[in-house]
């Protein structure tokens, strides 16, 4: 059976990772794949995660604390588009990941936004280690939604082939916008 974009994220993700490793989770939401990230780099690795809103700071910790994960975590109440001030610029990152749009449940006023997730990506790519992958998950159906989507895909597309591999990853006879990936891979 086909993946959903979702866990074909963790799986591309799950494929590169190891324990030790530094990971940025760019939109930490309900907290679900900062805790995936957490038990893969376990204790000696470091998590950095990243939310504007108060109830996915709330959310995440309570997650992660239920996972016995808290401690590789450090949970960053700003946008990810603050990655270049937060996180050292010789730190080198095997991976990050990114669920574009709205927090489930929520806002659906709060969204990510195109100029924001280009400076967060551009940051990651400076301290992206070879092999290392960006997974984004793209969902749009929602207003300003077809504007990021637009703005990740040029972005990707616009990567030197001779430095990066990219895929795209899409349902295309699915009703209500499905999801999106994109997985960036430094050569």
């Amino acid at each position: 059976m086909l993946q959903t974009a979702m866990r074909f994220s963790h799986t591309l993700l799950k494929e590169v990772i190891q324990t030790g490793d530094t990971v940025v989770d760019a939109t930490m939401g309900n907290g679900h794949d900062t805790a995936f990230l957490a038990q893969l780099v376990g204790l000696n690795g470091l998590v950095y995660a990243f939310d504007v809103q108060e109830q996915a700071l709330q959310n995440t910790e309570k997650k992660l604390v239920e996972s016995g994960v808290r401690e590789q975590v450090r949970l960053v109440h700003q946008g990810h588009e603050t990655i270049a001030t937060i996180i050292p610029k010789e730190t080198t990152l095997r991976a990050a990941i990114f669920n574009l749009g709205y927090l489930p449940k929520s806002d659906k006023q709060i969204i990510t936004k195109p100029d924001t997730t280009k400076q967060a990506l551009d940051a990651l790519l400076a301290r992206l280690e070879s092999k290392g992958r960006i997974v984004l998950v793209v969902y749009y159906g929602h207003t300003g939604g077809e504007a990021e989507l637009a703005m990740v895909q040029d972005y990707c597309q616009q990567l030197p082939q001779e430095e990066y591999s990219v895929l795209t990853y899409q349902f295309i006879n699915q009703k209500n916008n499905p999801p999106i990936l994109f997985c960036i891979e430094r050569k």
